[in-house]
């Protein structure tokens, strides 16, 4: 079994930064891919961002060249750098890590990132 748990996120305005963190314990030798996902109310969740164990990245169309994903193998943690916030990308974000033997997706509880003036 794998655990999430997410930190960083909060309230910015319009322009700012945040940088969400998301350290994985339990079972680390069997995660591979990881990623971000958001969802906004209303709507369903989606992928934002996913970096695999051997660091090859790939983005939403919405967010190339404004959020970074990265990942520190050392301490089971991946990162989600997020620059010239805009109001839509007001949600929730989620963590997630695929595991390398199966189709078994983990998720964490989420953390809530607000863009508002």
């Amino acid at each position: 079994q794998v655990r999430l748990v997410e930190s960083g996120g909060g309230l910015v305005q319009p322009g700012g930064s945040l940088r969400l963190s998301c350290a994985a314990s339990g079972s680390i030798f069997s995660i591979g891919a990881m990623g971000w996902y958001h969802q906004a109310p209303g709507k369903q969740r989606e992928l934002v961002a996913t970096i695999t164990s051997g660091g090859i990245t790939n983005y939403a169309d919405f967010v190339k060249g404004r959020f970074t994903i990265s990942r520190d193998n050392a301490k089971n943690t991946v990162y989600l750098q997020m620059n010239s916030l805009k109001p839509e990308d007001t949600a929730v974000y989620y963590c997630n890590a695929v595991s390398r033997f199966g189709p078994i997706n983990y998720w964490g509880q989420g953390t809530q990132v607000t863009v508002s003036s």
